[in-house]
């Protein structure tokens, strides 16, 4: 697998933490490959190739990096439909939000995250904490091969792209 054309998804609807994460990864020689949608809707419409992405080059993510308070569908809806879906289940997912509830890391484990990340309100502690998300999730994990079907969800009313 060519590791440098993998694409990142960053899901986060504030425009503000979005920045900050493009930053710390433009550190690690990363942010040519954040794709970045702001609610959850958008980013089940990328990872299916629907609406405006129905022309993305096809193929899963290397990594989710997800919010989990948004707009329209949250992260605990997206994680659920990810870990759910025999197409993108094997999606590495990370929740970075700035939530420390107990009930909210439950809720995430619960729906199958694969690490919670609690975002350090401090830039170079978030520096360092997208340090070893990116040494981790990037450059040592092995990520599932690609299924066939990736990218598309058959349902009831056919084959969704």
């Amino acid at each position: 697998m060519n590791k440098s054309a993998d694409t990142i998804l960053l899901v986060e609807d504030n425009p503000d933490d979005a920045e900050l994460t493009r930053l710390a990864l433009a550190r690690h020689g990363l942010d040519n490959r954040v794709t970045h949608v702001s609610d959850g809707m958008q980013a089940l419409d990328y990872l299916y190739r629907r609406d405006g992405f129905s022309d993305r080059p096809g193929g899963n993510p290397v990594l989710v990096l997800l919010d989990l308070k948004m707009p329209l569908l949250d992260g605990i809806g997206v994680l659920r439909e990810i870990k759910g879906s025999e197409q993108l289940h094997n999606i590495p997912v990370v929740v970075l939000t700035s939530s420390t509830e107990p009930s909210d890391l439950q809720r995430a484990y619960d729906a199958g995250t694969n690490a919670y990340i609690a975002k350090p309100t401090e830039f170079s502690q978030f520096l360092n904490a997208m340090k070893h998300v990116c040494e981790f999730w990037i450059n040592i994990n092995q990520t599932a091969p690609q299924s066939p079907g990736a990218g598309t969800r058959t349902t009831q009313f056919g084959e969704l792209i």
